[in-house]
């Protein structure tokens, strides 16, 4: 199991996933901040860039700020 700190920016251009030097993840993607939407985003674009199933991918804490804490199962 890996845990990610991300920092998501809804709204993006488009959606992608990188890693910041401090080791924080930054998740763009294009969904708004309303109804869960990007949350589900966020856990599809995980999911994608990890290659495993979004049923693997579980944001811990954060769910309703920018701030999130996710983890991978493997």
């Amino acid at each position: 199991m890996q845990t990610l700190r991300l920092k998501v920016k809804p709204q993006a251009r488009e959606s992608r996933l990188e890693q910041l030097a401090d080791g924080t993840w930054l998740a763009q993607v294009k969904a708004p901040p309303v109804d869960g939407k990007a949350n589900q985003e966020v856990i599809a674009l995980v999911a994608a860039h990890f290659g495993v199933r979004a049923a693997q991918v579980t944001i811990k804490s954060g769910a309703s700020g920018r701030m999130k804490r996710v983890t991978v199962d493997d």
